[in-house]
């Protein structure tokens, strides 16, 4: 009960800039959403024959929202290190995995906002509901994002004196990851090695799940190995991140 009850108080502590910050939220959507109005045209029936683009894209664009949105929040972590903050929460009781349990799930809650406001504005574009599915896939983002906000605090952490080092490998990580999941252009149409080396790309399969719950698919084998691919990236993430906040030195 200690250890849900210091969940919560992290979570809270986080939550409040958060909510009084959602401008912050809002203006975030601003370059997804110039994707749809101005890119999107340009697909054509890359969804199939019948099929809006935007049952494609859009899975796309949230994968990609969530990646580089979590991917960075390690950046916060970094200026606490910095001042002294973080320090002063590690000598009180509270436990370690705790602190860091509640900021990952924090994260969770600007995803679910960012992705409904882009479903609900697609809509009158031709974006086609599929209720359960897409609930489904909005939580895999969330799961997504809470095991890549763990892994991006254990790098703020091992970066703590060299906050450029932070920017740089996750920029260079994130980066490859997103080119190589096809989030803007369908691998098939490149050359074979662009799409043989996709799928040695996680994200790949998670983003493939997305597009497969968006077109209605529930029970399928690719909305199974995207799951796999966030259950593996939570337990992976919140491990390394566990690992990385109980041996930061106060």
């Amino acid at each position: 009960m200690d250890f849900l009850y210091d969940v919560k108080t992290s979570f809270v502590r986080e939550m409040k800039p958060l909510i009084s910050g959602w401008v912050w939220l809002a203006f975030g959507l601003v370059q997804p959403l110039l994707y749809i109005g101005l890119f999107v045209p340009l697909l054509g029936d890359v969804g199939g024959a019948g099929v809006s683009p935007l049952q494609w894209f859009i899975p796309g664009m949230m994968v990609m929202l969530t990646l580089f949105g979590t991917a960075m929040v390690g950046w916060s972590l970094t200026e606490e290190l910095l001042s002294g903050v973080l320090e002063r929460f590690l000598a009180t009781p509270m436990s370690r995995p705790a602190l860091l349990m509640g900021r990952a799930l924090k994260e969770m809650f600007p995803l679910f906002f960012q992705a409904v406001v882009m479903i609900v504005i697609a809509i009158p574009f031709g974006l086609r509901i599929y209720a359960v599915e897409m609930l489904y896939g909005l939580v895999l983002l969330g799961l997504f994002g809470v095991g890549v906000a763990a892994l991006s605090y254990a790098l703020a952490i091992a970066a703590k004196n060299n906050t450029s080092l932070f920017y740089m490998v996750s920029q260079s990580v994130a980066l490859p990851l997103m080119l190589l999941g096809g989030v803007l252009l369908p691998l098939e149409s490149g050359p074979a090695w662009l799409y043989v080396a996709s799928r040695f790309n996680p994200l790949t399969y998670l983003i493939e799940a997305e597009r497969a719950l968006f077109m209605g698919e529930l029970f399928s084998t690719t909305v199974l190995y995207g799951t796999l691919v966030v259950a593996a990236t939570l337990v992976i993430g919140l491990a390394i991140g566990g690992s990385a906040i109980r041996k930061a030195s106060i």
